[in-house]
């Protein structure tokens, strides 16, 4: 071969992948303007309950995304359809009432989102929305002095999220719920905090740990095997998968020790670390509000079975 020819050879070669290349970007269109996590207020008949949205680019422009409703984890959305500023998506139902897939249609301008939600049942809801806040911090946190929660003795320090009868009390220094009814917060609230609680509960028991009453930590009675889901043992309910079943079984004290600073969260179950400084995304199902930016209380679960708590521990940051 001649070098002509090889210098030839080498500038078509070049040429071509820089048509290629050029042809790919001319494919992808601009990111649209609802690309990111989204905090949603929606609004019924009832009131106000929290949602959470996320947006994002499969290809060169296929949206997909996830979705959190009022309750239950987050689900996936296999296609949003966007269309200069109005956006539609629709999934099929979760825990909902209802065989029809949950639908919701609404439209960004600036930073805001507007719209409605038809559920599996037929309802239609409003909602509004605003961006997630990132939540970085620029330094790591310097740790105030624990506070003892719980004093042993009494309900001091906490009140019943309202809805169902409460049936927690105090036996024993044991902070307990014997049957299924309301959630448990603190009346202080945090926001960057080290948290250490010890739980028990029975066979196919079922509760929840939620910092700042947006984030479920999840406390049951999983299933053994290799491969536990987010919404097992040591998960944030929905988002972030524990890497082991680091449990010892119900009928067993255990303890949980989680540091949650912006969204960064450590999950160490009984001694094991199962979540290591991971992202949390958004509020998982069941969250107080979607205000992410604010700080919150510590929320216990009690709306499913009976729970008990004890040794709860809080170190702020300052």
């Amino acid at each position: 071969m001649t070098r002509v020819s090889l210098i030839s050879r080498t500038t078509v070669a070049a040429a071509f992948g820089l048509a290629t290349s050029v042809a790919a970007r001319a494919q992808e269109a601009p990111p649209p303007p609802l690309l990111g996590r989204w905090d949603l207020v929606v609004s019924d008949s009832g009131g106000t309950y929290p949602s959470w949205l996320e947006v994002t680019r499969s290809g060169y422009n296929a949206l997909v995304g996830r979705f959190v409703g009022q309750f239950g984890s987050a689900r996936p959305i296999g296609t949003v359809a966007y269309d200069n500023g109005a956006f539609s998506f629709s999934i099929p139902p979760q825990w909902e009432q209802g065989k029809a897939d949950l639908r919701l249609e609404g439209k960004i301008e600036g930073e805001k989102l507007t719209g409605t939600i038809v559920n599996p049942a037929g309802d239609r809801h409003t909602f509004t929305g605003s961006r997630a806040p990132a939540l970085h911090r620029a330094s790591a946190p310097v740790w105030g002095a624990p506070v003892m929660l719980f004093n042993g003795k009494d309900l001091t320090g906490w009140t019943p999220q309202a809805g169902p009868k409460s049936n927690w009390k105090v036996v024993g220094g044991v902070l307990t719920s014997p049957a299924p009814g309301a959630n448990l917060m603190t009346t202080r609230k945090f926001t960057d905090f080290k948290l250490h609680l010890e739980f028990r509960y029975p066979k196919d028991g079922n509760s929840g740990v939620y910092l700042r009453g947006r984030h479920e930590v999840q406390v049951e009675d999983s299933p053994a095997g290799d491969f536990p889901l987010s919404v097992h043992m040591g998960g944030v309910y929905g988002f972030l998968w524990p890497n082991e079943n680091a449990a010892t079984g119900p009928g067993k004290w255990q303890t949980y020790d989680i540091t949650l600073v912006g969204r960064r969260v450590t999950v160490v179950l009984n001694g094991k670390t199962v979540i290591a400084d991971q992202i949390i995304p958004g509020i998982t199902g069941g969250a107080l509000d979607s205000d992410e930016g604010a700080p919150g209380p510590i929320l216990l679960q009690g709306d499913h079975k009976a729970i008990e708590y004890r040794n709860i521990r809080l170190t702020p940051a300052k």
